[in-house]
């Protein structure tokens, strides 16, 4: 990822995306779509369940989204978006607004190719379980970190854990609903205060949305620690921090892998595949 397509910081990338730096005037991009996506889901096999809400835009053959705590978006949001030209809707007054619309820009102009840095992963098709191990799998695989280091995780994925387990790697789970895992262990809720007792941080795209990512991205650049990103929430957002706090991505625009048995894609980024940008 070159600095001409990087920003020092979310806010830097959204002036610099309001500028034109990285494209078209985003006040001449108008959403022609805006949809939600809600799930419940429970694994066979697992005791415990969880909901998904996400918010999406379309720009073109572009789509962006931010995942929301269920029930927090109101329906309003959707109509706010249909036909609202990007540059509006990075003022929108709800946070998970501005980050899809930003998403969608930046998938647009800046799409997940190998000149963008990504390698492209085949998803297999299979159960929810399979794809959500298969997925967590190429997650875990981006930290490079010998047995016995300790992995913040923001964004309880009990697949992810698991993972972590396989590889001998220990973990403390955060999410901000708190509760427990799929092995009782206790969920924190404040991942800055437990940064700093990890030697890695493993983070859902979600913290985007909610305001946690940039105090998480500032902890990791201050203390040169690895910071994995999985993100279906800005997928094409967090690339673009690379260098900067990042040090790697597993992108998955929609559709996302739990929406579909069939065979899927992720576009994984790391510091050792860096390509170019406008």
């Amino acid at each position: 990822m070159t600095t001409a397509t990087s920003g020092v910081s979310y806010d830097d990338l959204v002036d610099r995306v309001r500028a034109g730096a990285l494209g078209p005037d985003p006040a001449t991009q108008r959403i022609s779509v805006a949809f939600t996506t809600r799930q419940a889901v429970r694994h066979d096999g697992r005791g415990t369940g969880y909901r998904n809400e996400v918010l999406s835009l379309r720009l073109a053959e572009a789509v962006g989204s931010c995942a929301v705590e269920p029930g927090a978006l109101p329906d309003s949001a959707v109509e706010d978006c249909v036909g609202a030209d990007v540059a509006r809707l990075l003022e929108h007054p709800l946070p998970p607004v501005r980050v899809a619309a930003l998403d969608a820009y930046l998938m647009h102009v800046l799409p997940h190719t190998s000149a963008q840095g990504a390698r492209t992963l085949p998803l297999p098709a299979g159960s929810s379980l399979e794809k959500s191990r298969a997925r967590a799998e190429a997650v875990v695989a981006l930290l490079d970190l010998p047995p016995g280091a300790t992995v913040l995780v923001v964004g309880v994925v009990n697949s992810l854990l698991e993972a972590l387990r396989s590889r001998g790697l220990r973990y403390v789970p955060c999410d901000l609903k708190g509760g427990g895992t799929e092995w009782g262990e206790p969920v924190v809720t404040d991942a800055l205060a437990a940064a700093g007792s990890c030697d890695a941080l493993l983070v859902s795209g979600m913290t985007l949305g909610n305001g946690t990512f940039e105090p998480l991205r500032r902890h990791a650049l201050a203390h040169g620690k690895q910071m994995v990103m999985f993100a279906q929430t800005g997928s094409a957002v967090l690339p673009r921090f690379l260098g900067h706090g990042v040090s790697a991505v597993c992108a998955e625009p929609y559709p996302f892998f739990w929406l579909d048995g069939g065979p899927g894609v992720l576009h994984r980024y790391d510091g050792s595949c860096r390509g170019g940008g406008r």
